[in-house]
């Protein structure tokens, strides 16, 4: 079962998030709403996936999040936002985007895709509704 941190300032979003991934056989390690929380939590326990919102509260980044996680290895990483074209997932760090508001189906499917990707394994899942790849 892969570990999975979320990353997400609505704790509306989050709480169901966390709710989908559990339902879908994940295990939630944590949810963090700013910067430093995530990487703390990714720290202590080293998770597979994240699912990190682009553009959390007071101006932070997940993008932040990703750079520090993604720089210890094996951590992949779905950003959620509702700018999927924004100038920023251009050279960030991480597998891929989904476009927000996103489906429960959409949004375990992406991370399955992200899952594979980061093992090495052929992409085996058709891409859900509003999902990219970064640097394809």
């Amino acid at each position: 079962m892969s570990k999975v941190l979320i990353v997400e300032d609505d704790l509306m979003i989050a709480d169901y998030l966390e709710e989908i991934l559990e339902d879908a056989g994940y295990e939630v390690c944590g949810i963090a709403s700013s910067v430093a929380d995530a990487i703390a939590l990714g720290e202590q326990h080293d998770p597979d996936l994240g699912v990190i919102d682009l553009r959390l509260s007071n101006g932070e980044l997940g993008t932040q999040v990703a750079a520090a996680l993604c720089s210890r290895g094996g951590f992949g990483v779905l950003y959620a936002t509702g700018n999927p074209g924004h100038e920023l997932l251009k050279e960030a760090a991480g597998e891929g985007c989904i476009a927000k508001p996103y489906t429960a189906a959409s949004v375990v499917s992406a991370l399955r895709i992200v899952g594979e990707r980061i093992s090495k394994l052929p992409v085996s899942s058709a891409f859900p509704l509003g999902f990219s790849l970064l640097r394809a």
